[in-house]
Formats: C-alpha cells, sequence, structure tokens
C-alpha cells in the first residue's frame, strides 16, 4: 500500500512537472522574437512613383508546414523621397486572395513619402500549406491553436520592425502599423506590445478575442465547434487571455491611433470596436454607415483618410478625420410583412432619422417590385416598422444583412 502510494505521488511530481516545462516552452506574445541577421532586399519595379522590393525571412515561430515558416514582405517606397523615410507596415484582413487594397493604400502612403510594407500573416496566400485556402488554418477552433497563431502574427509583425531598424533607408523614429479586420486585430497587439510603432490604424477592428468569436456572423462555424467542446465565451476568455489585446493596448500610455468602424457591422462586434476606442484613450475616429464589407463602396477615400492620418501625424501636424464619409447603407434580407406574406428583399436606405441609423427608411426591391420599409432596428439584423407598396401599407418585420 505505501509502494503503491509513493508510485502515485511520483506520477503526479512527474505530470506536474511536464505541464511546467511545457507551459515554460510556450512563447509568450509579448516576448520578443529572437534576434536575426536579414538578407538584402530585392528591387522587381519601379515606376515614376514607387518602388518595389521584396523581402524574406524566417518566422520565429516554426510550424508543421514549411510554406508557413517563410515570411514574405513586398516594400513599397516613394520614388522620389530623400533620406530616410517613415514606414507603415501595413496587415491583410482574413483569407484575402491578394494584396491589392494593402497595394493601394501603399500608394496612398508614397504620395506622403512614407514607405509601406506588406506584411502576409500566416497561413496566407504564399504562406498557405498545400490542399488549403488561404486563411483557412488562421483561425481553427481551438484555443491553443489561435493562441500558437496570434504569437507567430505578432513575431512575424515584430520581426518585422526589426527588419525596419536594420534598414538606413527609413526612419526609425517614424515607424506606424495598420490593419484591417483580422489585421487590426494583429496590429492591435503589435500596438500594445512595441513601443516602435508610434502611430497606428485599426479599420475594423476591436478587442475581446472571445466576444468577437462568439457573436461575429463570420465565425459561427468556429463558434459552433468550440461550443460541441464544452466551450462557453466566458470559458474561451479565459482560455485566450495571454493573447487578449485589450490589457497591453490599456497599459499603452504612448502613441496616437485613428479607428474606423462601420455601424452595422455583424462580422466585428461594434462593442468590440468601442472597447478598443475606450481602451485607446482619445484616438481619431470614424464610423461608416455601412457593415463590415460596404466599405468598399468608398474604398479610395478611406484608404486616402488613413494615408492622410499618417501624413499629418509623420510630420507632426495634427490629423482630424472627416465627420462622416458618405457609403451606402445596402441591406439583403428577408421581409415578413401583412400585405404580402414573405419576400426576399434587397434595400438602400434612404433616410436615418437618428445618428446611430436605429430608425430608417429603406427603398426595397422584391421579386414582385418596389416598396418602402420605415422601421426600427430590434437589434442588428432584425427591423420592425411599417411596409408601403403601391396601393397597400402593412406591419412588417424585415431580417437584414447590412454588406
Amino acid at each position: 500500500m505505501a509502494k503503491r502510494s509513493f508510485r502515485t505521488v511520483i506520477m503526479l511530481c512527474a505530470l506536474l512537472l511536464g505541464a511546467c516545462l511545457s507551459l515554460a516552452q510556450t512563447p509568450q506574445v509579448a516576448q520578443p522574437p529572437p534576434p536575426i541577421t536579414f538578407p538584402d532586399w530585392k528591387e522587381i519595379d519601379r515606376s515614376a512613383t514607387e518602388v518595389e522590393y521584396t523581402e524574406t525571412f524566417p518566422s520565429a515561430m516554426e510550424t508543421p508546414y514549411p510554406a508557413n515558416n517563410v515570411v514574405p514582405l513586398h516594400i513599397l517606397m516613394p520614388a522620389q523621397a530623400s533620406g530616410p523615410v517613415p514606414a507603415v507596415i501595413v496587415l491583410h484582413y482574413w483569407g484575402t486572395r491578394d494584396l491589392k487594397v494593402e497595394r493601394a493604400l501603399g500608394a496612398e502612403l508614397n504620395r506622403h513619402d512614407i514607405a509601406a510594407i506588406l506584411v502576409t500573416l500566416p497561413y496566407h496566400l504564399s504562406r498557405t500549406p498545400p490542399g488549403y485556402e488561404s486563411g483557412e488554418l488562421a483561425l481553427e477552433p481551438d484555443p491553443d491553436l489561435i493562441t500558437q497563431n496570434m504569437i507567430q502574427s505578432i513575431w512575424d509583425v515584430r520581426r518585422t520592425a526589426d527588419w525596419i531598424d536594420s534598414r538606413p533607408e527609413f526612419d526609425h523614429t517614424r515607424v506606424g502599423i495598420a490593419g484591417s479586420s483580422l489585421g487590426a486585430i494583429v496590429a492591435t497587439m503589435a500596438y500594445g506590445v512595441d513601443k516602435r510603432f508610434v502611430d497606428a490604424t485599426f479599420v475594423l477592428g476591436g478587442v475581446d478575442l472571445a466576444r468577437i468569436i462568439w457573436t461575429s456572423s463570420r465565425t459561427v462555424r468556429e463558434k459552433e465547434v468550440l461550443r460541441h467542446e464544452g466551450y462557453t465565451e466566458d470559458k474561451l476568455r479565459k482560455a485566450l487571455a495571454p493573447i487578449e489585446p485589450l490589457p497591453f493596448v490599456e497599459a499603452r500610455k504612448s502613441g496616437t491611433a485613428f479607428v474606423v468602424g462601420a455601424n452595422y457591422d455583424t462580422v466585428m462586434p461594434r462593442a468590440s470596436t468601442e472597447e478598443l476606442i475606450h481602451a485607446l484613450g482619445n484616438p481619431k475616429t470614424l464610423f461608416l454607415d455601412t457593415g463590415h464589407y460596404g466599405g468598399i463602396f468608398v474604398e479610395r477615400r478611406l484608404l486616402r483618410e488613413v494615408g492622410n492620418f499618417f501624413g499629418a501625424e509623420f510630420s507632426g501636424k495634427d490629423f482630424i478625420p472627416p465627420p462622416r464619409i458618405y457609403a451606402p447603407t445596402i441591406r439583403i434580407g428577408g421581409i415578413a410583412n401583412s400585405i404580402d406574406g414573405f419576400d426576399l428583399a434587397a434595400g438602400l436606405d434612404l433616410f436615418k432619422f437618428d445618428r446611430e441609423g436605429n430608425a430608417f427608411s429603406t427603398l426595397l426591391i422584391t421579386p414582385r417590385g418596389t416598396d418602402l420599409f420605415i422601421g426600427r432596428r430590434l437589434d442588428n439584423r432584425i427591423s420592425i416598422g411599417v411596409l408601403g407598396t403601391r396601393s397597400k401599407v402593412g406591419v412588417a418585420l424585415f431580417w437584414s444583412t447590412v454588406l
């Protein structure tokens, strides 16, 4: 009996030691990546306005997929700049198939004599393992994998900042970071842990990773898998606490940020965007009257404002965002009403009766023709009101997603 008890104690100690060693081997998100010597960059294109270079270096975190272990950079330098120039690291959204938007932002930055460094995040584009789609492995419904992917993303971004520090072409005192959607989340964490980023822009981003995963319309599958594994939102929040950007952003006391949100976003919960704004203290802000994807209708104007932000801040001027960028509020969904029963519908908002757009009028196109809906939001997707056709008026319930 005594031998069995002693053996049990030894086994428990061994398990505890193994767990401690495992935790000790797990890098922390705020831990800087190991330093490396970078190869020289290569010029691949030159025009009257910009010069493009490429650079690659090994990711600081090795994964089972060789393609994911190499970080490619695309560097867009202003062709006419003289002397060291400011630089902005630009991060893309989840599942991107190309870097067209990021290149367009790079052109806007070059217009202000600012270099743009486009970073490919883990499991995207050339870093996608064979047999998978771009971004497919970037958000697996497993807190351990999410943690590893976030740490790898942050290390890749910070190693990019190390690369900038190694190049005499850049002004190391004026380095910024910008990201959209997933890129904004990664940029938020990088900005929180690395003070080399003096200015930042977060487009359609936010904090509280658990809330984002649990309530986003983009992560329904991941949420269901996690729920099946016994997770709740609170349990997931505890599991993701080591990579939650919020406390790092709250602890930061310097820098200037510009936050762009969307009033009808169901992909990035508005509460997460507002919490990011609160944590930053007093950032520049701009909200679009769209959902997560409606910014495409004003993409050029929006990218111009991001370029204006960095251009002003790097020049020691105060950037003042526009009070509004007009973007059409386009709804797609279905409407149940007392006149015709149920119809599929697409709508364009004509008028909003309050600043938040809780009460609105929409011109609807349905298989039966053109109607007018006037109503009030019950939540982000459901509105109640009246429907007017050419000959009748009735009550209606409108379910819609805003682009």
